[in-house]
């Protein structure tokens, strides 16, 4: 058994492997800016908004912690005209503009060239309106209008790729930062850009984008995701990242707090839940199921079977809603709260553990029965079906020959050969606590992770949304391990040793 649980952890590694290339690579690609759903969420952007230099400091400072200046992966295939250094460009339309610019020329130093006079040109300005300061025979408006109107040509030769509209841009810059002395260093940037525009469209070299060049990157974006910004193997001088093999699962777009501890802060609940509703489910359908087994045919068999398929039926929103409606209702039968997992003042405060239990207790009933009913009718005809299967075997019949009771032959004859497929079931209990009832919660407002995982879907909190997603993975694996231990502990005739 050892040898086979070694065997199999040791195959999971290849499985880890893809599970952590997935998620990576939905966080890579989701869209959105992280950088500027943090700023808008965060009291920096609010502290900072006033000033754009600060501003971009913070951009610069997200984007650094976040480590979305490396580059991506270990190596990178592009053409030959493409350079290595291309990862440093964050914004996507700027580097889409560049790719752009690169494939159409393919002369890599006459578009970094332009690319670099344009930022440059960008810079200038920003910095117009307060060198121009003493320039008191002019207006603050119309200060304010020309480096706003320049700024905004800026930003639209950063994403443009098309030759006829930069052309027609830069002379626009030119003709805009030519009438007023406080932009006469932006004018002398946009003549440089319409040099290094026509230096660019003269030195065409296309074929270097037939030629494909290999790219190796030591530290990457994958590598820190997983590994951390410290020693890859003991973890040591990370500052912004332990890696995800430590527990680290990145930064939440919305609070800003490590989203592994919002998961362990959340989890408890569906767990809780989770738990409560299996080991229900599972003390009141197996009785059912060898029942309706045993008694084949029989009219308890029949009723068994119409009220499990009825409540199989019936959609988990709708029985939840129902509940509330009906037991939570001042109007209807206000038996039970209607929603959280304990009162909205809180515990008392001379409250004792047991005291805190009992008061939970009535928020816990209404949403178990919502978690618990479908998976107790649905475990209920597996275990009928796969009892009705061993009953049927010759061992059965030769065990009733040999007169022993019926009630043995049922439960320790016929049971533990029709456990395998409940043991199945009973596996993804794991990646059920992590993911939660989503609907179950959202309806109940149970702080737990399916709650959690609907309010990261609206809000687009990608780091959220992966870490569920990669914990949901390795806790699937856990569980199938889990599943096989249980499958020789409960047929002596499976064996994981080599013959």
């Amino acid at each position: 058994m050892l040898k086979y649980l070694l065997r199999r952890i040791l195959f999971f590694i290849p499985t880890l492997i893809i599970i952590t290339l997935l998620a990576f690579v939905i966080s890579a690609s989701a869209p959105g800016d992280p950088v500027s759903q943090i700023l808008r969420t965060s009291e920096s952007a609010e502290a900072f908004s006033g000033s754009g230099t600060a501003q971009h400091q913070q951009e610069q400072l997200w984007i650094h912690r976040l480590g979305l200046d490396l580059p991506l992966f270990y190596f990178s295939v592009t053409p030959s005209s493409f350079p290595d250094t291309l990862y440093r460009i964050y914004n996507k339309k700027e580097k889409s503009a560049v790719k752009s610019l690169l494939m159409k020329y393919g002369n890599t130093q006459t578009v970094e060239s332009f690319h670099s006079s344009v930022k440059e040109y960008q810079q200038t300005v920003s910095q117009s309106f307060a060198d121009s300061a003493e320039q008191m025979q002019f207006s603050k408006q119309v200060i304010a209008a020309y480096v706003n109107q320049s700024a905004y040509i800026g930003s639209q030769l950063l994403a443009a790729s098309d030759p006829d509209f930069i052309a027609n841009k830069i002379q626009q810059a030119k003709a805009l930062t030519a009438k007023y002395p406080f932009l006469q260093e932006a004018h002398a940037a946009a003549n440089k850009m319409e040099e290094n525009f026509n230096a660019m469209e003269a030195t065409s070299e296309r074929w270097k984008n037939f030629i494909p060049s290999i790219h190796f990157y030591g530290n990457n974006q994958y590598h820190r995701w997983l590994f951390g910004d410290g020693n890859w193997l003991t973890g040591k001088g990370a500052v912004n990242s332990k890696g995800l093999i430590r527990g680290d699962f990145g930064i939440s777009l919305v609070t800003q707090m490590p989203v592994s501890t919002v998961i362990w802060k959340r989890i408890g609940w569906s767990l809780l839940f989770t738990f409560l509703s299996v080991i229900l489910a599972y003390l009141i359908s197996i009785p059912i199921g060898v029942r309706a087994a045993a008694k084949h045919g029989s009219f308890f068999d029949r009723a068994s079977s119409v009220t499990l398929f009825f409540l199989h039926s019936m959609p988990a929103f709708w029985v939840a809603t129902l509940l509330l409606v009906v037991f939570a209702n001042p109007d209807v039968l206000p038996w039970f709260p209607a929603s959280g997992v304990k009162p909205a003042s809180g515990y008392p405060e001379a409250a004792s553990f047991i005291q805190k239990i009992q008061i939970t207790i009535p928020y816990l009933i209404l949403p178990l029965i919502a978690y618990t009913y479908s998976s107790l009718a649905f475990l209920s005809r597996l275990t009928r079906t796969s009892m009705l299967e061993v009953l049927h075997q010759d061992y059965i019949k030769t065990a009733r020959a040999k007169g022993l009771s019926e009630r043995r032959v049922i439960w320790h004859h016929a049971y533990r050969n029709a456990l395998l497929p409940l043991i199945t079931v009973f596996a993804n209990i794991l990646p059920a606590a992590i993911g939660g009832a989503v609907i179950i919660e959202s309806i109940f407002t149970i702080p737990g992770m399916g709650l959690e995982t609907y309010q990261a879907i609206q809000r687009q909190d990608y780091p959220m949304i992966v870490g569920v997603f990669t914990l949901t993975g390795v806790l699937t694996m856990i569980g199938y391990l889990l599943a096989d231990v249980m499958y020789a502990i409960a047929d002596p005739r499976i064996s994981f040793s080599n013959k």
